[in-house]
């Protein structure tokens, strides 16, 4: 089986995917300390270790929730049922039984349709409870400086028990990266490197997709009049650059297969290249028709 890689994984992604286990391993690592579960750093230090880490998480998680909505990554975590079947049945056997995956992964679809219910879950409910009941917690502790309550043991099992939710997603997260790569440490690779390797019909997914986004460009840019470009080239070039893939090896096909109109022109506003989509959409016969007039 060939395999290649493509760019899946932003810079500021992978940052906040490994600052954000550090923080959260940090904090399971202090949590269990505090309970007495273990003696490593010290009561005190650990108490102080673990305060540190959670004002340490609600900064990262004010940067993240800034990342996600700038830059659309938001849409990532939108819950959906497509393959939800398909994707549950892979997880309880297909695993087991060197089964395909339901679903592929590209720069706008990272996320099966069950790792995007569990994430959404963690974000909105899961860690604002452990956030929120951790920082009662404390502030309970400090009554000069807080808040007073009666009693401090529903705070204290609602944290806890969000924060064996949240064990238990890691230890998950960690087992099914492992296996459901195309080698045991592949997935934690790429979120190390932003490389992810697939096989070259999945490259293909995700070169279509991505020359779909280029289009929507492609169409403002020539609403507001600036279609004396090489528009096609210059969205070939984006998503070259953007995906470290060859446009040769992938472009071509992705053009010609998509049901979207693709069309290049020349400097001097003549076409240069149509795809069959195009040729429909205008109801022309062939491209001999519309290569080498003018667009106007």
């Amino acid at each position: 089986m060939q395999m290649e890689r493509i760019y899946i994984y932003k810079g500021f992604e992978r940052f906040w995917h490994w600052s954000q286990a550090l923080i959260i391993g940090t904090l399971g690592l202090t949590g269990f300390e505090i309970h007495g579960s273990f003696t490593l750093l010290g009561f005190d230090n650990a108490v102080r270790w673990h305060v540190i880490a959670a004002w340490a998480l609600v900064v990262l998680i004010v940067f993240a929730i800034f990342w996600h909505f700038t830059t659309g990554e938001w849409r990532q975590y939108i819950p959906t049922t497509k393959l939800l079947k398909e994707q549950f049945r892979y997880y309880i056997g297909g695993i087991f039984n060197n089964a395909p995956h339901p679903t592929n992964k590209t720069v706008y679809n990272k996320f099966n349709p069950l790792q995007r219910m569990i994430y959404l879950g963690l974000k909105i409910l899961v860690i604002p409870i452990i956030v929120t009941t951790g920082f009662l917690y404390l502030y309970f502790q400090y009554p000069k400086f807080g808040i007073e309550f009666q009693t401090l043991e529903p705070i204290a099992l609602i944290h806890t028990f969000g924060a064996y939710i949240l064990l238990a997603f890691v230890i998950a997260h960690v087992y099914l990266t492992t296996v459901t790569g195309v080698k045991p440490l592949s997935s934690i690779k790429a979120m190390i490197t932003g490389w992810e390797e697939m096989e070259e019909k999945e490259i293909k997914i995700v070169v279509e997709e991505e020359m779909e986004v280029a289009l929507k460009g492609i169409k403002q840019k020539l609403k507001a009049d600036e279609g004396k470009s090489e528009l096609l080239d210059e969205a070939l070039g984006d998503v070259e650059e953007k995906l470290g893939v060859k446009r040769e090896t992938y472009f071509r096909d992705a053009i010609s297969q998509s049901s979207a109109g693709y069309f290049c022109i020349s400097k001097d506003g003549y076409y240069k290249e149509v795809n069959d989509a195009w040729i429909k959409l205008y109801k022309y016969d062939s491209r001999d028709e519309i290569i080498g007039k003018h667009y106007r």
